[in-house]
């Protein structure tokens, strides 16, 4: 081994131990916990993968998982979008334009708790906001969190609002690194606005992209903090997140279940983000 490849591995050692310490250890434990009937008041009994064949046989699991994969599309497409239109302003030469990018990172500021109890507020059928202005506008009231499509927006409408800014910080960050001469040069050679986005800055930030996509999908994937406080899964079960499902089983003592779905969890989002790792790669030898 000679000395580059020693002092590498020197560099990344940190890295390294902290993915150990705080992620490998972590799922492969709960795994472990996962082959167990572990429920309290009960004798601790080895089951292998029965837990996993319960799952397969669980309707509530199948609906919480269409639930986490719509939640997790319907809001990262938004923040994406809105996410790339606002990193796109704020890198013009504006005025005050440090003091927005400050105020624009302030939803992200804000802890999720907090955020989700404002919009529950928000959404509340007698005294909050969002009827009192439905009341001015169209004379009526609307049961935000009563109905299964109207508790779903209400929540990737509260997802957008907090994490959009930190989408649109990641992908700033991305713009920064483009070269002004190649817009310069551009619009010598007539490209317009489109065409500069699409050919020059598209493909310039294309790899904050992928990053800006793995962060925030995972994130959504795991979502419990606002589906917890706006919902509490209701109605009926209806935005039950894998996450809120999984914390369910271990307030009821079941371990051994919870863990299980835990790294199903898991395994989804592992997927996911190996997908979008492939994908990406696929696109770059295409062209």
């Amino acid at each position: 081994m000679n000395k580059e490849i020693r002092e590498a591995l020197l560099f990344i050692l940190p890295l390294m131990l902290f993915i150990l310490f705080f992620t490998l250890i972590p799922v492969i434990g709960t795994f472990f916990v996962s082959l167990y009937r572990d429920v309290t008041f009960l004798t601790r009994k080895f089951v292998f993968l029965n837990n996993y064949v319960r799952i397969f046989r669980d309707a509530q699991f199948w609906k919480s998982t269409l639930f986490t994969l719509l939640f997790t599309l319907a809001s990262v497409s938004i923040e994406m979008v809105v996410g790339m239109i606002f990193s796109l302003v704020i890198n013009e030469r504006i005025p005050l334009r440090g003091m927005v990018r400050g105020i624009a990172l302030l939803p992200w500021a804000i802890p999720s708790v907090i955020s989700a109890r404002v919009w529950q507020l928000i959404y509340r059928y007698d005294y909050g906001i969002a009827n009192y202005i439905m009341q001015h506008l169209f004379g009526v009231s609307v049961n935000w969190l009563g109905s299964y499509s109207g508790a779903f927006f209400s929540l990737v409408l509260a997802d957008v609002w907090r994490t959009t800014p930190f989408v649109a910080i990641i992908l700033l960050a991305g713009l920064q690194t483009v070269p002004e001469t190649l817009y310069k040069q551009a619009k010598i050679d007539g490209a317009n606005i489109f065409q500069r986005f699409f050919k020059i800055t598209l493909p310039s930030i294309k790899p904050i992209i992928i990053v800006a996509l793995l962060f925030r999908t995972i994130d959504a994937l795991r979502v419990f903090d606002i589906i917890y406080v706006i919902t509490g899964g209701g109605p009926g079960g209806a935005t039950n997140s894998l996450s809120l499902y999984s914390y369910r089983y271990f307030l009821l003592g079941d371990f051994g279940y919870g863990s299980a779905i835990s790294i199903m969890l898991f395994v989804f989002a592992f997927l996911i983000s190996f997908a979008y790792i492939k994908l990406s790669r696929l696109k770059e030898i295409a062209l």
